[in-house]
């Protein structure tokens, strides 16, 4: 019995001193928690003090600014115009380089285009800086914005700079409108107004190049109204000076030529796109030229052409960098009606033909940097009639076909380097063509439209 109290007792005075250490240590622990926490909320409590010092003293010091600022202004005279914010020493200045090297089975020079004496050839041989561009724009106020391209080009041997474009934009109408006005290119269809240097090949689409020398671009004036809804829908009217092909003479008083056109476009979910338009060109010549030379006809009517266009576009969950997809084409019908006054003929011609032109294309990037593209265009063409034979306007053989292909690599937005070949039946014989080109921007270049 003695050694069983004796061990009790032990083990009950083993048990109190354990409970009393831990109670000790857990009231250490809580105390030192505290500590911790109050010097937490010291420290806060300064770092609000001395953020609260600041913000005293810089409301101090406003209404002194606001005072210096006042008394410069009074020593100045007043300008209310917004390049006096800076802007008028700030154009944004971009160049665009835009060579290449070009081999042909077939010598370019001997080129023509039967029925079409007015569709120029392709460029010549070898290696060429193409047509670089010079680019200056800007806000001109908060109303104004301007724009000038100049053309810089290698032909025969010889440098030529020629003005693309000088024009104003509107940039504070109400209700979606907007005007332009000065030179630029029209906006019918989809190429039309298309830079050189955004094309995805290194020539225009057969049907542009037939019908308006590539691209139409004139004097005058334009006028777009976009629609307040969620589906993308543009309208626009331009009244021009005919002084481009295929208008000339600029008739009706320096305003021979006149458009109207209708974009629209949306979204398909996330991953797709998509544009279509429906365009109009009425162009009148008197007595101008209908084609560059002496000895092409020279015409003296009205040219009109209808212009449809379709875009879709499909990038993986809306990212474009990686990987892209798009199809492209357009077609355009030409109704010319008039008279062709013939070389070596006594009296003009009477002619009142219909024609159309296509291209279909595909540009594939399957990775970043890295695109392929298949194109297909070609034109039909109404012979004018007995009284054209023997001349440029008779139409020869079959309907004018190319068939091209391009690979080009982009290191990055502001380089590209693109191979091209192209097997061109359009002529007056079949001709194989090579294309080695390189794109280059320097200096600010803005983001290119759909």
């Amino acid at each position: 019995m003695p050694y069983r109290r004796l061990s009790f007792r032990t083990a009950a005075l083993a048990l109190a001193t354990a409970t009393a250490t831990q109670a000790t240590l857990a009231d250490e622990t809580i105390d030192a928690l505290k500590a911790e926490l109050d010097a937490l909320k010291a420290q806060y409590e300064a770092r609000i003090q001395a953020l609260e010092q600041r913000l005293n003293a810089a409301e101090q010091q406003q209404p002194a600014a606001a005072a210096a600022g006042s008394e410069a202004a009074a020593a100045s005279p007043p300008d209310s115009s917004y390049a006096s914010a800076g802007n008028e020493f700030n154009p944004a200045i971009g160049v665009i380089l835009n060579g290449a090297y070009r081999a042909y089975e077939q010598d370019p020079g001997d080129y023509y285009l039967p029925g079409l004496p007015a569709a120029g050839g392709p460029p010549e041989a070898g290696f060429s800086i193409g047509e670089s561009e010079l680019i200056f724009a800007a806000n001109i106020d908060d109303w104004f914005y301007g724009r000038v391209t100049a053309a810089v080009e290698q032909e025969d041997d010889a440098f030529s700079i020629s003005l693309e474009e000088a024009f104003v934009d509107t940039l504070s109408l109400p209700a979606g409108t907007a005007v332009r006005f000065g030179r630029f290119y029209s906006s019918v269809g989809y190429l039309n107004d298309k830079h050189p240097h955004s094309w995805d090949f290194a020539d225009q689409a057969l049907p542009y190049s037939a019908f308006l020398d590539t691209q139409y671009g004139d004097d005058g004036i334009q006028l777009r109204w976009l629609a307040p809804t969620d589906l993308y829908l543009e309208l626009g009217a331009e009244i021009f000076r005919g002084a481009s092909y295929p208008a000339a003479g600029d008739a009706h008083n320096g305003s021979g030529a006149r458009s109207l056109f209708v974009h629209v476009g949306g979204d398909v979910g996330i991953s797709n796109s998509w544009t279509a338009g429906l365009s109009w060109l009425s162009a009148e010549a008197r007595r101008g030229d209908a084609a560059s030379g002496d000895d092409t006809p020279s015409f003296d009517g009205t040219t009109e052409i209808y212009i449809a266009d379709f875009v879709w576009k499909w990038a993986p969950n809306g990212n474009y960098r990686d990987r892209n997809l798009i199809f492209q084409t357009e077609y355009l019908a030409r109704n010319e009606h008039g008279s062709y006054l013939l070389s070596g003929s006594d009296g003009p011609a009477s002619i009142n033909a219909d024609s159309s032109g296509w291209y279909t294309q595909l540009i594939y990037q399957w990775r970043p940097g890295w695109r392929g593209g298949l194109r297909l265009d070609g034109l039909r063409l109404e012979d004018p009639g007995p009284e054209f034979a023997g001349s440029g306007l008779e139409v020869l053989g079959d309907d004018p076909l190319r068939y091209t292909l391009m690979l080009d690599y982009s290191r990055s937005e502001f380089s590209r380097i693109r191979l091209q070949f192209e097997r061109d039946e359009s002529g007056n014989e079949s001709n194989n063509q090579f294309t080695v080109q390189y794109l280059m921007s320097i200096g600010a270049h803005g983001a290119h439209e759909f």
